[in-house]
Formats: structure tokens, C-alpha cells, sequence
């Protein structure tokens, strides 16, 4: 799919805390749990569960929770395809941060190992 300005300016502005509840009901009903949830999170965005709960309670926006991020220096390592979007070609530095986190969820959700999901 073709990224637009459109798309970019709908992700940037969409509330963390409205899509988190989302992110926990995708692992768990694929029998992971909040904590390893939570590991890949803090793994991206170096953001442990205190800080995380805050930024909820905060109610940032994407764009918000990613300017507060300090993001993993292996983050470019994550590619591949998620919501029709191949990683790699995303331009918009925002975008591509948030389907970073799109595309760990869906691998942690998928059951692969976590050593695999954190590029160790």
C-alpha cells in the first residue's frame, strides 16, 4: 500500500491509550501474556510499566508517546509487512516508529521467540 499524508496525519493523532486495551487482547488471546507485552514495549520505546501506565493515563497520541520514546538502536532491524505496509519503504519517520510496534505485537501474538522479537 501507498502511504499518504492523509494516513500519517490520522496515525499521529490517534490516543496510545485507546489502542493499548487492543495490543493486550491480541497477545493474550494468542496465550502471551501483559508482562512480555510490556517487555517489547520497553525493548522499543525504553519505556518500563510505571512510565507506560503514565503515558496512558496521560492520554498522549502516538505522535506524543514517540517523541517521548528513546527508541532501541536495533529498531531498523524490524522489517517486513504489516497492515498491508512493507517497514522498510515506510518515508514518514512517525509511521514507521508506530508499525515498528505493530509488527513486534504481531510477532509476539504469532508465538515467535522473544530472543527473535527483540533482535538479540
Amino acid at each position: 500500500m501507498k502511504e499518504t499524508d492523509k494516513h500519517n496525519e490520522r496515525m499521529a493523532k490517534i490516543i496510545f491509550a485507546s489502542v493499548y486495551p487492543y495490543y493486550i487482547a491480541k497477545v493474550e488471546k494468542k496465550g502471551r501474556t501483559i508482562s512480555e507485552l510490556h517487555q517489547v514495549i520497553e525493548w522499543l520505546t525504553g519505556f518500563d510499566e510505571i512510565k507506560l501506565q503514565d503515558l496512558i493515563d496521560e492520554k498522549v497520541t502516538i505522535e506524543t508517546f514517540f517523541e517521548r520514546a528513546n527508541l532501541n538502536p536495533k529498531a531498523h532491524l524490524i522489517t517486513g509487512t504489516i497492515c498491508g505496509y512493507k517497514i522498510e519503504e515506510i518515508v514518514n519517520p512517525l509511521t514507521k516508529k508506530a508499525r515498528y510496534l505493530d509488527k513486534l505485537i504481531d510477532e509476539l501474538a504469532k508465538g515467535k521467540a522473544m530472543d527473535k522479537i527483540l533482535r538479540s
